[in-house]
């Protein structure tokens, strides 16, 4: 098995939004997954989730929405979050630009397209579902940062997989609880899975809080729910 990789300029119009490319060589048909970075920025992490996923078939676009900047210390990492949140529009615009193009890649099924993304990207992953019709599967890791009575949750129209550690420190299980509450109660299919021994960001081995347990447990889940929502 061969992986390729490339660097997509997703607007024609504007050399500013990109995004990696990782999928296996050749021309078959394959199912989409557009993944949305950690606040670090596409640090090694990231772009070895994307190499997993497309090892398995997949696909798998990661928007650099850092425009090439990486950060390495949670100071950094924390400034260059709130500078890019601060203009959400920008961010749920540049996701967008990533999955239609995705879309229009000849060699990927329109239909089975997936939309995932941990810590601001697992909050972006949200927004993004909320407007984008044309999703089979939404996969947020840890995000937090959506009100369900301010976000259009009616317009989520795919199955969604959530992924919590129960001893996240900026993520109160009260909060998880409630945005499971309003996604039921909006007639949603949302599974959500809180780790009872794991914090924040729980998947990334190259920060402090990885727990391999729950990392394992968890990224079995989601290979078995993109493979069911893409069957």
């Amino acid at each position: 098995m061969i992986l390729t990789s490339e660097i997509i300029h997703t607007d024609p119009n504007d050399p500013g939004p990109r995004a990696y490319l990782v999928r296996q060589a050749g021309d078959e048909l394959r199912p989409g997954i557009v993944l949305i970075q950690e606040w670090w920025g596409i640090e090694p992490h990231v772009l070895d989730l994307a190499q997993r996923l497309a090892s398995q078939g997949y696909a798998v676009m990661v928007p650099d929405l850092y425009h090439g900047q990486i950060a390495t210390e949670p100071d950094d990492a924390r400034k260059l979050v709130m500078m890019t949140m601060q203009n959400v529009e920008r961010v749920i615009h540049e996701v967008t630009l990533a999955l239609d193009h995705l879309r229009a890649d000849p060699r990927v099924q329109p239909k089975k397209l997936a939309l995932m993304g941990f810590c601001m990207g697992g909050t972006v992953t949200f927004k993004v579902a909320c407007r984008y019709p044309h999703l089979a599967a939404v996969s947020p890791w840890y995000g937090g940062g959506i009100d369900p009575e301010k976000e259009p949750i009616d317009g989520i129209n795919a199955p969604i997989l959530a992924i919590y550690g129960e001893q996240d420190q900026g993520i109160p299980v009260s909060r998880v609880r409630a945005l499971e509450h309003a996604l039921h109660a909006a007639g949603k299919d949302a599974t959500f899975h809180i780790y009872p021994n794991a914090g924040h960001a729980f998947l990334n081995d190259a920060h402090g809080s990885y727990h391999a347990e729950s990392a394992a447990d968890a990224w079995a889940k989601l290979l078995a729910f993109l493979k069911t929502c893409f069957h």
